[in-house]
């Protein structure tokens, strides 16, 4: 099956809000509206809501015909150009048995989220075909302060077609800014992590690692053949729960197809170091001879490259100059 690349934003684009995994209603307790509405009206973009966001079960979700109606009716709305998600959470892979992928795949639109959400865009590349993007959701575009890296990333994919070189950023946080936007922490950023040397360009497949692996053996798992794979994790993935993961992922048939890894910065939380990570990348059979780039602003810290699952990338790892491009996105 080909790739199909939705269209690019344009002012006057209408974005459709859905909650896939966690309910509006839980962002609404750290009430940001106002400034999310601003960002959008900004990058001249007017903002619609599925109509069942707000629903709220006891996990903090809704119901999977809630959800699924609300990305059905997104996908087949004209007006709409691109849907954005509220939220992550733990149950996107829930909706996946009812998803109408004819639906999804012959009206092509921008997709954007992380986390969770990883689940829904590498299912709908690998049963619709569409480029999706992990990028911020909705309720990222209510950080008040150090935002500015985040917002041009995502505007630079989203608007234009141009190949785009990342560099690392100077500075990052890791901190509950929607519990208090005067109270942030920035620390100063180490730079990317060249954990192995080589060259590589391919389809980008990837993503959160641990919802990732909730897909093998699934027909919702995209091939790893002639893909860079960029994966991230969040503070409740310890180096060995990471190792593991990443061992299951490089233990699947086609996994012997992947040319380089992209690995996000960590949270703090996981007690993640450079050599721990280096020694859990080194002992992988896997990875052995594939340039492996680490520490890239992707993931669950800020800032936060958007970068498109389904898109194509160049990677090269070297002690003169290392680099990372989105070729294609």
């Amino acid at each position: 099956m080909g790739v199909v690349f939705p269209r690019k934003l344009r002012a006057g684009d209408g974005v459709r809000v859905v909650a896939p995994a966690l309910s509006r209603a839980v962002v609404m307790e750290h009430d940001h509206t106002k400034l999310i509405r601003a960002r959008f009206d900004e990058l001249g973009l007017v903002l619609s809501y599925g109509r069942h966001v707000d629903e709220r079960d006891i996990r903090g979700s809704s119901s999977v015909e809630s959800r699924v109606a609300d990305l059905h009716e997104a996908f087949a709305d004209p007006s709409v150009a691109a849907i954005l998600t509220v939220l992550g959470g733990h149950n996107c892979n829930e909706l996946l048995p009812f998803l109408d992928w004819e639906l999804i795949g012959s009206h092509p639109k921008v997709f954007c989220g992380f986390s969770d959400i990883t689940a829904l865009q590498n299912a709908m590349l690998a049963r619709a075909g569409l480029v999706t993007y992990s990028g911020p959701h909705w309720a990222t575009f209510g950080m008040r302060d150090h935002f500015e890296e985040t917002l041009g990333w995502f505007a630079s994919v989203m608007f234009g077609d141009a190949p785009l070189e990342l560099a690392s950023a100077g500075h990052w946080s890791d901190d509950l800014w929607f519990l208090d936007q005067d109270a942030r922490e920035l620390m100063p950023n180490e730079g990317w992590w060249e954990l192995q040397e080589g060259e590589a360009e391919g389809r980008i497949v990837g993503g959160n690692l641990g919802t990732l692996n909730l897909l093998q053996g699934t027909p919702f798992m995209p091939s790893l053949d002639g893909t860079v794979l960029v994966v991230e994790d969040d503070f409740e993935s310890h180096p060995a729960t990471f190792a593991r993961n990443l061992a299951s992922l490089l233990q699947t048939p086609d996994a012997t197809g992947i040319l380089g890894v992209v690995i996000g910065r960590f949270q703090k939380a996981s007690g993640m170091t450079r050599e721990l990570l280096e020694h859990i990348v080194g002992i992988q059979p896997g990875l052995a001879g594939l340039p492996v780039l680490a520490n890239v602003d992707v993931g669950h810290t800020t800032p936060m490259v958007t970068f498109p699952i389904g898109g194509r990338a160049r990677l090269w790892v070297s002690g003169e100059r290392t680099g990372l491009t989105l070729l294609r996105h």
